[in-house]
Protein backbone atom coordinates (compact mmCIF):
# COMPACT_ATOMS: atom_id res chain seq x y z
CA UNK A 1 0.00 0.00 0.00
CA UNK A 2 1.30 3.42 -0.90
CA UNK A 3 0.30 6.81 -2.17
CA UNK A 4 -0.75 5.18 -5.46
CA UNK A 5 -3.54 3.56 -3.48
CA UNK A 6 -4.65 6.96 -2.23
CA UNK A 7 -4.61 8.31 -5.79
CA UNK A 8 -6.72 5.39 -6.93
CA UNK A 9 -9.23 6.04 -4.16
CA UNK A 10 -9.45 9.70 -5.11
CA UNK A 11 -10.01 8.79 -8.77
CA UNK A 12 -12.73 6.31 -7.85
CA UNK A 13 -14.46 8.95 -5.78
CA UNK A 14 -14.33 11.47 -8.61
CA UNK A 15 -15.45 9.14 -11.43
CA UNK A 16 -17.91 6.85 -9.64
CA UNK A 17 -19.14 9.22 -6.97
CA UNK A 18 -18.18 6.72 -4.24
CA UNK A 19 -16.72 8.35 -1.17
CA UNK A 20 -13.22 7.36 -0.17
CA UNK A 21 -14.42 6.42 3.32
CA UNK A 22 -16.70 3.71 1.91
CA UNK A 23 -13.87 2.16 -0.08
CA UNK A 24 -11.53 2.29 2.92
CA UNK A 25 -14.12 0.53 5.08
CA UNK A 26 -14.47 -2.12 2.36
CA UNK A 27 -10.70 -2.50 2.18
CA UNK A 28 -10.37 -2.93 5.93
CA UNK A 29 -13.15 -5.54 5.95
CA UNK A 30 -11.43 -7.35 3.06
CA UNK A 31 -8.14 -7.55 4.93
CA UNK A 32 -9.86 -8.88 8.04
CA UNK A 33 -11.51 -11.54 5.89
CA UNK A 34 -8.22 -12.46 4.23
CA UNK A 35 -6.45 -12.65 7.58
CA UNK A 36 -9.15 -14.95 8.94
CA UNK A 37 -8.97 -17.21 5.89
CA UNK A 38 -5.20 -17.69 5.98
CA UNK A 39 -4.38 -17.36 9.64
CA UNK A 40 -7.25 -19.25 11.22
CA UNK A 41 -8.84 -16.54 13.40
CA UNK A 42 -9.90 -12.93 13.23
CA UNK A 43 -12.42 -12.44 16.02
CA UNK A 44 -10.08 -10.02 17.79
CA UNK A 45 -8.41 -8.48 14.73
CA UNK A 46 -8.64 -4.80 13.78
CA UNK A 47 -7.40 -3.18 10.58
CA UNK A 48 -6.35 0.44 10.44
CA UNK A 49 -5.76 2.38 7.24
CA UNK A 50 -3.36 5.32 7.23
CA UNK A 51 -4.99 7.88 4.94
CA UNK A 52 -1.87 10.03 4.84
CA UNK A 53 0.67 7.40 3.80
CA UNK A 54 -1.61 4.74 2.37
CA UNK A 55 -0.36 2.03 4.70
CA UNK A 56 -2.47 -0.63 6.39
CA UNK A 57 -1.80 -2.07 9.84
CA UNK A 58 -3.36 -5.20 11.33
CA UNK A 59 -3.74 -5.39 15.10
CA UNK A 60 -4.66 -8.26 17.41
CA UNK A 61 -6.71 -6.99 20.34
CA UNK A 62 -6.09 -8.87 23.59
CA UNK A 63 -7.63 -8.48 27.02
CA UNK A 64 -5.53 -8.18 30.18
CA UNK A 65 -6.29 -11.04 32.58
CA UNK A 66 -4.80 -12.53 35.75
CA UNK A 67 -4.47 -15.96 34.19
CA UNK A 68 -4.16 -16.53 30.43
CA UNK A 69 -6.50 -19.20 29.08
CA UNK A 70 -6.16 -18.34 25.36
CA UNK A 71 -2.97 -16.63 24.23
CA UNK A 72 -4.62 -15.37 21.03
CA UNK A 73 -7.28 -13.46 22.95
CA UNK A 74 -5.66 -12.72 26.32
CA UNK A 75 -2.47 -11.34 27.80
CA UNK A 76 -1.26 -11.64 31.39
CA UNK A 77 -1.20 -8.67 33.68
CA UNK A 78 2.52 -9.13 34.22
CA UNK A 79 3.26 -8.94 30.49
CA UNK A 80 0.94 -5.97 30.08
CA UNK A 81 2.70 -4.06 32.82
CA UNK A 82 6.00 -4.50 31.00
CA UNK A 83 4.43 -2.56 28.15
CA UNK A 84 2.78 0.08 30.32
CA UNK A 85 2.58 -0.05 34.14
CA UNK A 86 -0.81 1.69 34.01
CA UNK A 87 -2.60 -1.37 32.56
CA UNK A 88 -5.13 -3.11 34.79
CA UNK A 89 -7.16 -6.29 34.56
CA UNK A 90 -9.92 -5.88 31.95
CA UNK A 91 -8.04 -3.41 29.75
CA UNK A 92 -7.37 -4.19 26.07
CA UNK A 93 -4.04 -3.98 24.31
CA UNK A 94 -3.48 -3.85 20.54
CA UNK A 95 -0.53 -5.86 19.17
CA UNK A 96 0.43 -5.27 15.56
CA UNK A 97 0.31 -8.53 13.59
CA UNK A 98 0.50 -7.18 10.05
CA UNK A 99 1.57 -10.07 7.75
CA UNK A 100 4.59 -9.32 5.60
CA UNK A 101 3.10 -11.16 2.63
CA UNK A 102 -0.54 -12.04 2.31
CA UNK A 103 0.16 -14.01 -0.85
CA UNK A 104 -1.73 -14.19 -4.15
CA UNK A 105 -4.85 -15.84 -2.69
CA UNK A 106 -5.14 -13.31 0.10
CA UNK A 107 -4.84 -10.40 -2.35
CA UNK A 108 -7.49 -11.95 -4.64
CA UNK A 109 -9.87 -12.38 -1.71
CA UNK A 110 -9.37 -8.78 -0.69
CA UNK A 111 -10.01 -7.66 -4.28
CA UNK A 112 -13.32 -9.54 -4.48
CA UNK A 113 -14.61 -8.11 -1.24
CA UNK A 114 -13.63 -4.60 -2.31
CA UNK A 115 -15.41 -4.98 -5.65
CA UNK A 116 -18.52 -6.22 -3.89
CA UNK A 117 -18.58 -3.26 -1.54
CA UNK A 118 -18.00 -0.91 -4.45
CA UNK A 119 -20.96 -2.40 -6.34
CA UNK A 120 -23.17 -2.05 -3.26
CA UNK A 121 -22.11 1.56 -2.88
CA UNK A 122 -22.90 2.26 -6.55
CA UNK A 123 -26.34 0.66 -6.15
CA UNK A 124 -27.12 2.79 -3.12
CA UNK A 125 -26.06 5.93 -4.97
CA UNK A 126 -28.30 5.10 -7.94
CA UNK A 127 -31.20 4.19 -5.65
CA UNK A 128 -30.93 7.42 -3.69
CA UNK A 129 -30.70 9.43 -6.90
CA UNK A 130 -33.74 7.92 -8.63
CA UNK A 131 -35.90 7.53 -5.53
CA UNK A 132 -35.93 11.33 -5.49
CA UNK A 133 -37.78 11.16 -8.86
CA UNK A 134 -40.48 8.82 -7.56
CA UNK A 135 -43.99 10.16 -8.35
CA UNK A 136 -42.41 12.49 -10.87
CA UNK A 137 -41.89 12.60 -14.64
CA UNK A 138 -38.68 11.85 -16.52
CA UNK A 139 -37.62 11.65 -20.14
CA UNK A 140 -35.94 8.49 -21.40
CA UNK A 141 -34.94 6.61 -24.53
CA UNK A 142 -36.44 3.27 -25.52
CA UNK A 143 -33.61 0.72 -25.56
CA UNK A 144 -35.18 -2.68 -26.18
CA UNK A 145 -38.21 -4.83 -25.39
CA UNK A 146 -39.15 -8.42 -24.61
CA UNK A 147 -42.35 -10.29 -23.85
CA UNK A 148 -42.75 -8.64 -20.45
CA UNK A 149 -41.25 -5.16 -20.50
CA UNK A 150 -40.05 -2.27 -22.59
CA UNK A 151 -36.72 -1.04 -21.24
CA UNK A 152 -36.25 2.72 -21.07
CA UNK A 153 -32.82 4.25 -20.51
CA UNK A 154 -33.03 7.01 -17.89
CA UNK A 155 -29.29 7.75 -17.81
CA UNK A 156 -27.62 5.60 -15.17
CA UNK A 157 -30.26 2.88 -15.09
CA UNK A 158 -32.73 1.06 -17.31
CA UNK A 159 -36.34 1.44 -16.18
CA UNK A 160 -39.02 -1.11 -17.04
CA UNK A 161 -42.35 -0.28 -18.68
CA UNK A 162 -44.81 -3.15 -18.19
CA UNK A 163 -47.68 -3.94 -20.59
CA UNK A 164 -50.36 -2.61 -18.25
CA UNK A 165 -48.43 0.66 -17.97
CA UNK A 166 -48.21 1.09 -21.74
CA UNK A 167 -50.72 3.06 -23.78
CA UNK A 168 -52.70 0.83 -26.15
CA UNK A 169 -52.46 3.31 -29.01
CA UNK A 170 -48.67 3.56 -28.89
CA UNK A 171 -45.97 1.47 -30.55
CA UNK A 172 -42.48 1.88 -29.13
CA UNK A 173 -39.37 1.62 -31.26
CA UNK A 174 -35.71 1.65 -30.17
CA UNK A 175 -34.26 5.16 -29.79
CA UNK A 176 -37.71 6.73 -29.30
CA UNK A 177 -37.70 9.53 -26.74
CA UNK A 178 -40.69 9.37 -24.40
CA UNK A 179 -41.79 11.00 -21.17
CA UNK A 180 -42.60 8.50 -18.43
CA UNK A 181 -44.02 8.68 -14.92
CA UNK A 182 -41.83 7.06 -12.26
CA UNK A 183 -44.40 5.03 -10.33
CA UNK A 184 -42.01 3.38 -7.84
CA UNK A 185 -38.33 2.69 -7.14
CA UNK A 186 -37.26 -0.50 -5.35
CA UNK A 187 -33.88 -1.50 -3.93
CA UNK A 188 -33.74 -5.23 -4.72
CA UNK A 189 -30.99 -7.79 -4.16
CA UNK A 190 -30.01 -7.37 -7.82
CA UNK A 191 -29.80 -3.63 -7.52
CA UNK A 192 -32.18 -0.69 -7.88
CA UNK A 193 -35.27 -1.29 -10.02
CA UNK A 194 -37.25 1.61 -11.48
CA UNK A 195 -40.83 1.09 -12.68
CA UNK A 196 -42.30 3.67 -15.06
CA UNK A 197 -45.72 4.20 -16.60
CA UNK A 198 -47.37 5.93 -19.54
CA UNK A 199 -50.93 5.13 -18.43
CA UNK A 200 -50.86 6.44 -14.84
CA UNK A 201 -53.34 9.30 -14.19
CA UNK A 202 -50.66 11.32 -12.41
CA UNK A 203 -48.70 11.46 -15.68
CA UNK A 204 -51.36 13.96 -16.79
CA UNK A 205 -50.89 15.96 -13.61
CA UNK A 206 -47.14 16.28 -14.19
CA UNK A 207 -47.62 17.17 -17.86
CA UNK A 208 -50.00 19.96 -16.89
CA UNK A 209 -47.46 21.21 -14.36
CA UNK A 210 -44.88 21.38 -17.16
CA UNK A 211 -47.15 23.11 -19.67
CA UNK A 212 -49.20 25.37 -17.37
CA UNK A 213 -47.19 27.61 -15.01
CA UNK A 214 -50.31 28.39 -12.97
CA UNK A 215 -50.71 24.69 -12.15
CA UNK A 216 -47.06 24.39 -11.15
CA UNK A 217 -47.34 27.47 -8.92
CA UNK A 218 -50.54 26.22 -7.28
CA UNK A 219 -52.76 29.05 -8.54
CA UNK A 220 -54.81 26.50 -10.50
CA UNK A 221 -55.27 23.17 -8.74
CA UNK A 222 -56.00 19.80 -10.32
CA UNK A 223 -58.57 18.23 -7.99
CA UNK A 224 -59.14 14.86 -9.65
CA UNK A 225 -58.30 12.93 -12.81
CA UNK A 226 -60.15 10.12 -14.55
CA UNK A 227 -58.32 8.52 -17.43
CA UNK A 228 -58.60 5.72 -19.92
CA UNK A 229 -55.09 5.85 -21.33
CA UNK A 230 -54.77 6.42 -25.05
CA UNK A 231 -58.45 7.20 -25.55
CA UNK A 232 -59.91 9.87 -23.30
CA UNK A 233 -59.38 11.64 -20.00
CA UNK A 234 -61.27 14.07 -17.78
CA UNK A 235 -59.51 16.57 -15.53
CA UNK A 236 -61.29 18.57 -12.82
CA UNK A 237 -59.62 21.89 -11.99
CA UNK A 238 -60.31 24.81 -9.70
CA UNK A 239 -58.73 28.22 -9.24
CA UNK A 240 -57.39 29.61 -5.98
CA UNK A 241 -57.56 33.09 -7.54
CA UNK A 242 -61.07 34.41 -8.31
CA UNK A 243 -59.66 36.45 -11.19
CA UNK A 244 -58.33 33.40 -13.06
CA UNK A 245 -60.45 31.00 -15.10
CA UNK A 246 -59.09 27.51 -14.35
CA UNK A 247 -60.41 25.85 -17.52
CA UNK A 248 -59.25 28.61 -19.86
CA UNK A 249 -55.85 28.70 -18.18
CA UNK A 250 -55.31 24.98 -18.75
CA UNK A 251 -56.55 25.13 -22.35
CA UNK A 252 -54.31 28.07 -23.19
CA UNK A 253 -54.42 30.53 -26.09
CA UNK A 254 -56.01 28.78 -29.08
CA UNK A 255 -55.73 25.54 -27.14
CA UNK A 256 -51.93 25.48 -27.35
CA UNK A 257 -51.28 24.25 -23.82
CA UNK A 258 -53.68 21.33 -23.84
CA UNK A 259 -52.74 20.50 -27.43
CA UNK A 260 -49.11 20.02 -26.39
CA UNK A 261 -50.27 17.45 -23.83
CA UNK A 262 -52.54 15.74 -26.36
CA UNK A 263 -49.62 15.49 -28.80
CA UNK A 264 -47.38 13.98 -26.10
CA UNK A 265 -50.06 11.36 -25.41
CA UNK A 266 -50.50 10.56 -29.11
CA UNK A 267 -53.94 12.08 -29.57
CA UNK A 268 -55.63 11.19 -26.28
CA UNK A 269 -58.82 13.29 -26.00
CA UNK A 270 -58.92 15.68 -23.07
CA UNK A 271 -61.96 17.10 -21.22
CA UNK A 272 -61.14 19.86 -18.74
CA UNK A 273 -64.04 20.66 -16.40
CA UNK A 274 -64.39 23.06 -13.52
CA UNK A 275 -64.63 21.59 -10.04
CA UNK A 276 -67.43 22.90 -7.81
CA UNK A 277 -68.08 22.37 -4.12
CA UNK A 278 -71.73 21.69 -4.98
CA UNK A 279 -71.79 17.99 -6.00
CA UNK A 280 -74.76 18.55 -8.33
CA UNK A 281 -72.94 21.26 -10.28
CA UNK A 282 -69.73 19.22 -10.34
CA UNK A 283 -71.52 16.14 -11.66
CA UNK A 284 -73.26 18.23 -14.32
CA UNK A 285 -69.89 19.67 -15.36
CA UNK A 286 -68.27 16.24 -15.42
CA UNK A 287 -70.72 15.00 -18.06
CA UNK A 288 -69.54 17.68 -20.46
CA UNK A 289 -70.21 18.05 -23.40
CA UNK A 290 -73.70 16.75 -22.59
CA UNK A 291 -76.36 19.15 -21.27
CA UNK A 292 -77.78 18.22 -17.86
CA UNK A 293 -81.30 19.21 -16.79
CA UNK A 294 -81.31 17.95 -13.21
CA UNK A 295 -79.26 15.97 -10.69
CA UNK A 296 -81.19 14.09 -7.99
CA UNK A 297 -79.38 12.47 -5.04
CA UNK A 298 -80.40 9.45 -3.01
CA UNK A 299 -81.30 10.55 0.52
CA UNK A 300 -79.90 7.35 2.02
CA UNK A 301 -76.67 7.28 0.00
CA UNK A 302 -75.36 10.70 -1.10
CA UNK A 303 -72.83 9.02 -3.40
CA UNK A 304 -75.68 7.75 -5.62
CA UNK A 305 -77.53 10.08 -7.97
CA UNK A 306 -79.79 10.18 -11.02
CA UNK A 307 -78.96 12.65 -13.80
CA UNK A 308 -81.74 13.84 -16.11
CA UNK A 309 -80.72 14.88 -19.63
CA UNK A 310 -82.72 15.82 -22.75
CA UNK A 311 -83.66 12.88 -24.97
CA UNK A 312 -81.42 14.01 -27.80
CA UNK A 313 -78.48 14.32 -25.37
CA UNK A 314 -78.82 10.85 -23.84
CA UNK A 315 -76.35 9.08 -26.13
CA UNK A 316 -73.91 11.99 -25.79
CA UNK A 317 -74.12 11.87 -21.99
CA UNK A 318 -73.54 8.12 -21.89
CA UNK A 319 -70.78 8.26 -24.50
CA UNK A 320 -69.28 5.61 -26.72
CA UNK A 321 -69.40 2.28 -24.88
CA UNK A 322 -70.49 4.23 -21.78
CA UNK A 323 -67.15 6.00 -21.63
CA UNK A 324 -68.38 9.51 -20.82
CA UNK A 325 -70.58 8.32 -17.95
CA UNK A 326 -67.85 5.97 -16.68
CA UNK A 327 -65.20 8.71 -16.61
CA UNK A 328 -67.63 11.14 -14.97
CA UNK A 329 -68.33 8.59 -12.23
CA UNK A 330 -64.61 8.11 -11.61
CA UNK A 331 -63.97 11.85 -11.65
CA UNK A 332 -66.70 12.68 -9.13
CA UNK A 333 -66.56 9.42 -7.09
CA UNK A 334 -70.33 9.07 -7.49
CA UNK A 335 -72.53 6.33 -8.86
CA UNK A 336 -74.39 8.02 -11.72
CA UNK A 337 -77.61 6.79 -13.33
CA UNK A 338 -78.48 8.74 -16.50
CA UNK A 339 -82.12 9.03 -17.55
CA UNK A 340 -83.81 10.82 -20.45
CA UNK A 341 -86.50 13.42 -19.79
CA UNK A 342 -89.14 11.27 -21.49
CA UNK A 343 -88.34 8.38 -19.16
CA UNK A 344 -88.78 10.69 -16.18
CA UNK A 345 -92.12 11.92 -17.56
CA UNK A 346 -93.33 8.32 -17.74
CA UNK A 347 -92.16 7.88 -14.18
CA UNK A 348 -94.07 10.99 -13.11
CA UNK A 349 -97.20 9.72 -14.91
CA UNK A 350 -97.37 6.74 -12.54
CA UNK A 351 -98.48 9.18 -9.85
CA UNK A 352 -101.15 11.14 -11.72
CA UNK A 353 -103.65 10.19 -9.02
CA UNK A 354 -102.28 13.01 -6.87
CA UNK A 355 -100.30 10.89 -4.41
CA UNK A 356 -97.05 11.88 -6.09
CA UNK A 357 -95.00 14.42 -4.19
CA UNK A 358 -93.37 16.83 -6.64
CA UNK A 359 -91.11 18.44 -4.06
CA UNK A 360 -87.37 17.64 -4.27
CA UNK A 361 -87.61 15.52 -1.11
CA UNK A 362 -90.59 13.65 -2.49
CA UNK A 363 -88.86 13.10 -5.82
CA UNK A 364 -85.86 11.59 -4.04
CA UNK A 365 -88.14 9.25 -2.09
CA UNK A 366 -89.97 8.23 -5.24
CA UNK A 367 -86.76 7.53 -7.16
CA UNK A 368 -84.80 5.75 -4.45
CA UNK A 369 -87.34 4.81 -1.76
CA UNK A 370 -89.54 1.76 -1.44
CA UNK A 371 -92.36 1.12 -3.91
CA UNK A 372 -95.66 2.54 -2.56
CA UNK A 373 -98.05 -0.01 -1.06
CA UNK A 374 -100.75 0.53 -3.71
CA UNK A 375 -98.27 -0.72 -6.35
CA UNK A 376 -97.26 -3.88 -4.48
CA UNK A 377 -98.72 -7.37 -4.75
CA UNK A 378 -98.45 -10.12 -2.17
CA UNK A 379 -97.03 -13.27 -3.74
CA UNK A 380 -99.37 -15.41 -1.62
CA UNK A 381 -102.36 -13.81 -3.33
CA UNK A 382 -101.21 -14.69 -6.84
CA UNK A 383 -102.72 -17.94 -8.20
CA UNK A 384 -102.35 -19.57 -11.56
CA UNK A 385 -106.07 -20.49 -12.03
CA UNK A 386 -109.27 -19.29 -10.33
CA UNK A 387 -112.19 -21.80 -9.97
CA UNK A 388 -115.37 -20.90 -11.92
CA UNK A 389 -117.62 -20.52 -8.84
CA UNK A 390 -115.06 -18.22 -7.14
CA UNK A 391 -114.75 -16.17 -10.31
CA UNK A 392 -118.54 -15.68 -10.46
CA UNK A 393 -118.64 -14.62 -6.80
CA UNK A 394 -115.81 -12.16 -7.45
CA UNK A 395 -117.69 -10.65 -10.40
CA UNK A 396 -120.78 -10.10 -8.20
CA UNK A 397 -118.64 -8.31 -5.59
CA UNK A 398 -117.09 -6.11 -8.27
CA UNK A 399 -120.56 -5.28 -9.67
CA UNK A 400 -121.76 -4.26 -6.23
CA UNK A 401 -118.70 -2.03 -5.70
CA UNK A 402 -119.24 -0.34 -9.07
CA UNK A 403 -122.93 0.30 -8.27
CA UNK A 404 -122.07 1.83 -4.92
CA UNK A 405 -121.45 5.56 -4.83
CA UNK A 406 -119.41 5.26 -1.70
CA UNK A 407 -115.59 4.95 -2.06
CA UNK A 408 -113.22 3.61 0.55
CA UNK A 409 -109.84 5.41 0.33
CA UNK A 410 -106.86 3.63 1.87
CA UNK A 411 -103.38 5.14 1.95
CA UNK A 412 -100.10 3.34 2.74
CA UNK A 413 -99.66 5.14 6.06
CA UNK A 414 -103.05 4.02 7.52
CA UNK A 415 -103.16 1.39 10.28
CA UNK A 416 -105.72 -1.42 10.56
CA UNK A 417 -107.68 0.55 13.18
CA UNK A 418 -107.82 3.55 10.88
CA UNK A 419 -109.19 1.41 8.04
CA UNK A 420 -111.89 -0.07 10.31
CA UNK A 421 -112.90 3.39 11.54
CA UNK A 422 -113.23 4.73 8.00
CA UNK A 423 -115.34 1.74 6.94
CA UNK A 424 -117.54 2.08 10.05
CA UNK A 425 -118.11 5.80 9.42
CA UNK A 426 -119.16 5.19 5.85
CA UNK A 427 -121.57 2.45 6.95
CA UNK A 428 -123.10 4.85 9.51
CA UNK A 429 -123.65 7.43 6.79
Amino acid sequence: MSKEMLNALNTLEAEKGISKEIVIDALEAALVSAYKRHYGQAQNVEVEFDEKKGNIHVYAVKEVTEEVMDSQLEVSLKEAMTINPAYEIGDTIRFEVTPKDFGRIAAQTAKQVILQRVREAERNIIYNEYSAYEKDIMQGVVERQDNRYIYVNLGKIEAVLSKQDQMPNEFYQPHDRIKVYVSRVENTSKGPQVFVSRSHPDLLRRLFEQEVPEVYDGIVEIVSIAREAGDRAKVAVRSNDPNIDPVGTCVGPKGQRVQAIVNELKGENMDIVEWNEDPAVFIANSLNPAQVEDVIFDTENPKVCTVVVPDYQLSLAIGKRGQNARLAAKLTSHKIDIKAESDMEEFYAMYDDGDYDESPEGLQDNLFGEVPAEFTVDADEVVEEVPAEEAEAAEEVVAEDEASEEELTITPDMTDDDIENVAFDQEEE
